[in-house]
């Protein structure tokens, strides 16, 4: 996996990203920081793709077990460090999951599955940040 950054000067402290697959990424600062919040900042970009990489897991779970998955939604909040680095210290992620007679019991361990054996993301945030997980499910 590879990934080219390339500051944009012109924009403050925008940055671009093209990603091994060939695709685009924008990223910029806070206004403070030198920024003009043109786009999202590389940490919530972080935390963007660690809830995208365990909804992922829970959706392919859910289907591998041929439940009727409809929805996926994480929502997910997360505290830092006040010193540099500034590390997550606290994440919760809170999975709101909908289908036609989705069993929770079924959706709580495709959750768990994601979290102890599956997401690299949050594995990774899990070094520095205590992660707790919620779930809901919802009938379509």
């Amino acid at each position: 996996m590879e990934c080219t950054i390339n500051w944009l000067p012109s924009s403050g402290m925008a940055f671009s990203a093209e990603t091994g697959s060939g695709h685009l990424l924008t990223m910029d600062g806070a206004p403070e920081g030198g920024g003009r919040n043109l786009a999202p900042r590389p940490m919530e970009t972080l935390l963007a793709g660690a809830g995208a990489c365990a909804a992922y897991d829970v959706v392919l779970i859910l289907k591998r077990g041929r439940h009727q998955v409809q929805g996926c939604q994480v929502k997910v909040q997360a505290d830092r460090a006040d010193t540099d680095p500034k590390v997550f210290t606290r994440i919760v992620m809170h999975f709101i999951v909908s289908g036609i007679k989705l069993p929770e019991v079924a959706v709580q361990r495709a959750v768990q599955m994601s979290h102890d054996k599956y997401c690299s993301a949050t594995a990774m945030l899990a070094k520095t940040a205590e992660i707790e997980l919620k779930i809901e499910v919802v009938e379509a």
